[in-house]
């Protein structure tokens, strides 16, 4: 008989949902066209693209034609910052950020300052929650943007982005977040929060891999970073991705009815569960991020004394999958950039463990990782130099 296999790496990618996967499969051979074509194979494909984009638009309660699709949720931030960047040169070349982005975030602000534009990042506190005080003292009169995520990838900390977003309102800076962990788990509505720009991608909401979209409020102006053809509304070149985009959109609208149904309540119970369960059982070990303010799906730990890989290790022999720090920085042994951005250590910073929850998570799933993780620890520390001499 086979081992129970339990994925609990939800944040690195979601599985692809069977209604969204049978919304795509007709678009790969029969329903192929190309949605910029004249003829009625272009127009059957152009007519689903934009039912997509209605969907996806509701997600957020945007209007449609404010839904730019890109290839990913990195290629949205690239749009976003990039792209606002070039329209606005002529105003200002300062940027403002916060220490805990993601690289795709962060690595385009670095090409930026390469080509003469500047940026200030923001610090965190322990729970890496961004101050709004320090956003507004950061403003200077050349300030164009300022972008802080909306739920951190690799601690579950939700930013009081309301907060962040009005007072760049107030400042007249524009003001991106990306909610590519939140979006489809989170009730968002642009229509209430003052935010111009809004990076997602669907693989992170039981949709597929390869596509993105980035919500750009009605009016504000931005330089297409991928020239080609007019798609997109002249903002993002390139053949649309049909079946991904449709697949997008499948994946948005029943997003849009698991933030109602109950469903996040019965995930935010388990992950209640797994945190308590752990944090009982295991001595010196940290919940990192906020305790209430955090992803419904996310539970995040340092472990002190043993390195997050080994345990990495050891749980996937127990058939249990889960992740340290950030998938995209897999193979890159540095501390997670995060975790130091909140004041932890080096050596609790690689000790760093995440467990991120879906839909398909179960009772029966906690219940096993309750059972199998802390004798994994006990035995890590057994051989660890650090905790012999604690």
């Amino acid at each position: 008989m086979s081992q129970l296999r339990i994925y609990l790496d939800n944040s690195a990618t979601t599985q692809v949902d069977t209604e969204v996967l049978n919304a795509m499969l007709p678009l790969f051979c029969d329903a192929y066209g190309n949605p910029n074509s004249l003829h009625k194979f272009g127009r059957d494909a152009h007519k689903l693209v934009e039912i997509a984009r209605g969907q996806v638009a509701s997600l957020i309660n945007a209007d449609p034609e404010e839904i730019i699709f890109t290839g990913s949720g990195s290629e949205a931030d690239n749009l976003a910052i990039k792209g606002t960047a070039f329209a606005l040169s002529k105003k200002g070349k300062h940027i403002i950020t916060s220490a805990i982005e993601h690289h795709a975030l962060l690595n385009s602000l670095n090409w930026l300052q390469e080509i003469g534009f500047d940026y200030t990042i923001l610090p965190v506190n322990r729970q890496g929650i961004v101050d709004p005080k320090e956003l507004k003292k950061a403003i200077k009169p050349d300030t164009i943007l300022a972008s802080v995520m909306y739920g951190n990838n690799e601690i579950g900390t939700i930013e009081p982005i309301a907060e962040l977003g009005a007072i760049c309102r107030e400042k007249g800076v524009l003001f991106h977040t990306d909610p590519v962990q939140a979006a489809g788990h989170v009730k968002i509505d642009v229509k209430k929060i003052p935010v111009d720009l809004m990076s997602m991608a669907a693989h992170k909401m039981y949709g597929p891999k390869g596509i993105g979209a980035l919500f750009l409020r009605k009016g504000l102006e931005l330089t297409p970073i991928i020239h080609g053809g007019g798609q997109e509304s002249g903002k993002r070149a390139g053949t649309e991705n049909t079946p991904a985009i449709v697949g997008f959109g499948a994946a948005a609208e029943k997003a849009v009815f698991r933030l109602s149904d109950g469903t996040t309540e019965k995930i935010k119970k388990l992950r209640d569960k797994l945190i308590n369960g752990l944090l009982e059982k295991i001595p010196e070990i940290e919940l990192t991020g906020h305790r209430e303010k955090r992803l419904p799906f996310h539970a995040s730990f340092c472990v002190k004394y043993i390195e997050g890989e080994s345990m990495l290790l050891l749980l996937d022999s127990e058939g249990i999958a889960a992740s340290s720090a950030s998938a995209c920085s897999a193979g890159n042994f540095e501390p997670s950039h995060v975790l130091l951005a909140c004041g932890y250590d080096h050596i609790s910073a690689h000790g760093s463990l995440r467990f991120t929850l879906s839909c398909n998570t179960t009772d029966e799933d906690i219940d096993r990782l309750l059972l199998k993780f802390p004798p994994i620890v006990e035995k890590l520390r057994a051989i660890s130099p650090f905790y012999s001499s604690k």
